[in-house]
């Protein structure tokens, strides 16, 4: 691969650069860039407000959800430009972080199973950042695995009716609209009795609760269902297609979230050469160097890894297995750095220097969100199965419950 820009690129760059340059919410920076993971992006104000704003501006420029057909919102261009504008927009990306779910899953579903009028009327919206979507998966009995979902929708003339309940649903609270999968034929084994729909998050017979989080804040959700009508017309694939459908929100999930999710790295590596750990500067300690070193290559890896499949998307290739490499190593490196900086500071975590607590509260912050970004989007486990089997090319583990109809599975009772 060739990292360098051509001259097509290079003028791209340089007109992105000069409108963000001119547009960007300047005002916000020093916020943003103190904002670490874990954290939110602003203390000053409405997050989301400020990212609509931040959103519709893109939009009315023309750099919107780039990649997009011009139909749809876009402005059809190439992954690699696509690549070029996120490293431009830098700090300013935080600000779209309410519409990652929506335009990065949800918007590759509508595109490839939605109708024409419903993709035209659907998505310029979501692109301009008017409308939030959601992604309503997960249950309390269906995480990891995700076939194994009980939300019931049955077939009522024109309508199916939908009962249930969804779990660890990010931005429900403030989603217009989703895209459902529910389970429709329990006669049948699971993977083959399940239906994509995508719903108004308005409509009657919906129930949001926010979960409180170890950090404090409230990101996930239960939702709830009790006889929610929804048209016919709003169901992705045909009846029993589910599964095939959710493998492309879930292909497009692992590439979003393992492409963008941090590491930690870039911070640790300040902090350390900054922190007096009473004996010098902890990056003059050759343990603390080894393990930045080795911090160092993964993110590299990292890296690398993420540009191999945006070649392969320049290609007009699907996002495939091998995205779940980026969320596996990234999450666990996180969670491994987070902790690494808490017992460097050890007592010293006590500090009153204003520029060192602000840093220790990152990696406090980095912490507690850690063990989240080990389980959405696939936890490890799920994720090592995937790669082993999917990219290794390894035998499948092995499933009581092949082909057993759904509702022939055992399940556990109470005594």
């Amino acid at each position: 691969m060739n990292f360098a820009d051509t001259p097509q690129e290079a003028a791209f760059r340089a007109e992105a650069r000069d409108w963000i340059q001119s547009n960007a919410p300047h005002e916000l920076r020093d916020e943003l860039e103190a904002a670490g993971f874990g954290q939110p992006a602003l203390r000053s104000g409405d997050v989301l407000k400020a990212g609509k704003a931040w959103q519709k501006r893109k939009y009315d420029g023309g750099w919107a959800c780039l990649h997009w057909p011009r139909e749809y919102g876009g402005r059809g261009a190439t992954p690699i430009e696509r690549v070029i504008w996120q490293q431009e927009e830098g700090v300013y990306s935080k600000l779209s972080s309410p519409f990652l779910i929506g335009q990065g899953m949800c918007a590759p579903t509508m595109m490839t199973y939605a109708t024409e009028d419903q993709k035209r009327r659907y998505l310029p919206p979501l692109a301009s950042g008017e409308s939030v979507w959601c992604q309503l998966f997960s249950e309390p009995v269906a995480g990891s695995d995700l076939a194994g979902l009980r939300t019931r929708a049955e077939k009522q003339g024109d309508h199916w009716v939908v009962n249930g309940q969804k779990i660890w649903t990010s931005g429900a609270h403030y989603s217009d609209h989703a895209i459902l999968l529910t389970r429709t034929d329990p006669g049948v084994a699971k993977h083959d009795g399940l239906t994509m729909f995508f719903i108004d998050m308005k409509s009657p017979g919906i129930e949001v609760r926010p979960i409180k989080q170890v950090n404090g804040q409230s990101g996930f959700n239960e939702v709830f269902f009790t006889d929610l009508r929804i048209p016919d017309d709003q169901r992705l694939g045909t009846p029993g297609q589910g599964w095939k459908v959710s493998l492309t929100t879930l292909m497009n999930e692992r590439l979003s979230i393992g492409a963008g999710m941090p590491t930690g790295f870039p911070e640790l590596l300040d902090f350390c050469c900054q922190f007096d750990t009473g004996n010098g500067l902890a990056i003059d300690d050759p343990a603390v160097r080894s393990r930045l070193a080795t911090w160092a290559v993964r993110t590299s890896g990292l890296r690398y890894t993420a540009y191999r499949s945006i070649s392969a998307l320049s290609r007009g290739e699907t996002p495939g297995p091998e995205n779940s490499i980026g969320k596996l190593v990234a999450g666990q490196t996180l969670q491994e750095i987070a902790m690494f900086a808490l017992d460097l500071q050890g007592q010293a975590g006590i500090m009153t220097d204003p520029a060192m607590v602000e840093a220790a509260g990152r990696f406090q912050a980095m912490l507690l969100r850690s063990p989240a970004t080990r389980i959405e989007g696939g936890t490890d486990e799920i994720l090592r199965n995937i790669i082993a089997e999917r990219v290794l090319g390894l035998p499948a583990d092995m499933r009581a419950d092949r082909g057993l109809p759904f509702n022939q599975i055992p399940t556990r009772t109470r005594q």
